[in-house]
Order: structure tokens, then sequence, then C-alpha cells
């Protein structure tokens, strides 16, 4: 189970983490960090997403697409206005993963979304 001296995450600060051998995993974003790094470091960063109009966004939020943008391999585009629930955010070249109707699966950037 969970103990009470489980650092939070570092990347996402999920309080409920736990130690698998001489690393610590966070539950919530899938963050693996070693035991040995200590999380108060000032030089590490917490990152913070935002949407268009500088909302800061939380796993599971509700987005709404500000702008109609083109999926690659699909033969429609994503309409404004349509809505995202329950977001996750990561890091790489797209800040949200989302499942959308009809469309499935799909990666967004944060900049075309707004905070719904």
């Amino acid at each position: 189970m969970d103990s009470p001296t489980s650092p939070p995450c570092p990347k996402c600060r999920f309080e409920f983490t736990y130690e698998d051998r001489n690393q610590f995993v966070c539950p919530e974003c899938s963050h693996v960090w070693d035991s040995s790094v200590t999380t108060d470091d000032p030089a590490e960063e917490v990152r913070v997403w935002k949407d268009a109009n500088g909302n800061i966004l939380q796993n599971g939020d509700t987005v709404m697409v500000v702008k109609d943008l083109k999926v690659k391999g699909a033969a429609s585009t994503l309409k404004a206005g349509t809505k995202v629930k329950n977001i996750r955010l990561v890091d790489g070249d797209h800040d949200i993963d989302c499942k959308i109707d009809g469309f499935g699966s799909m990666g967004l950037k944060s900049e075309f979304v707004k905070k719904v």
C-alpha cells in the first residue's frame, strides 16, 4: 500500500505515489524517478499547461476547440466548438491526449483549446 513517506510526483504533483524497488512511481501520470533524487530541487521545474486564454489546464478537464483543425488521416476537420471531455496532459509535441467522438484517440495542442 502507499507509504506515508512517499514524496509527491515531481511531474504532476500527485501525492499518492509508491515505491517499487529503488524507484518511485506515480500512478496518475506514470512518471518514474529514482528514489535517491529529492523533489525539493529548486532547479527542477514543474510544467504548467495553459489554454488559449491563459487558464491553467489539469488532467480530467473539459475543453473546447477554438478553431477548425485539420486532422491527419481523416476526411473531415475537427470543428471549432467541439467539446473534449476528460483530457490527459502529456509532454511532447502535443500537450493533450484525448478521445473525441467520431475521431477516436488523438493529440491536441493546448493553444487550440479553451477550458470550459
